[in-house]
């Protein structure tokens, strides 16, 4: 399974503006270019601290709020 297979999509419906909330699970490798993309776009409105997942996973847990058009 994918890094993107793996986001949760919440859509939080507000009048004024609409963002989308992820959880993304993923190594630092892999989600460093989706933030990227996501700030040179101008979508990205908050990225939470990286959550290790536990164990032997060196997987990464962080939320994400994007700014919808």
């Amino acid at each position: 399974m994918t890094t993107r297979e793996r986001v949760v999509i919440r859509l939080n419906n507000q009048r004024a503006t609409r963002y989308t909330d992820l959880l993304v699970i993923g190594t630092p490798e892999d989600l460093a270019p989706m933030f990227g993309a996501a700030s040179r776009l101008g979508r990205l409105v908050f990225i939470s601290a990286p959550i290790p997942m536990g164990g032997n996973d060196t997987r990464f847990r962080r939320y994400v709020r994007l700014r919808n058009q």
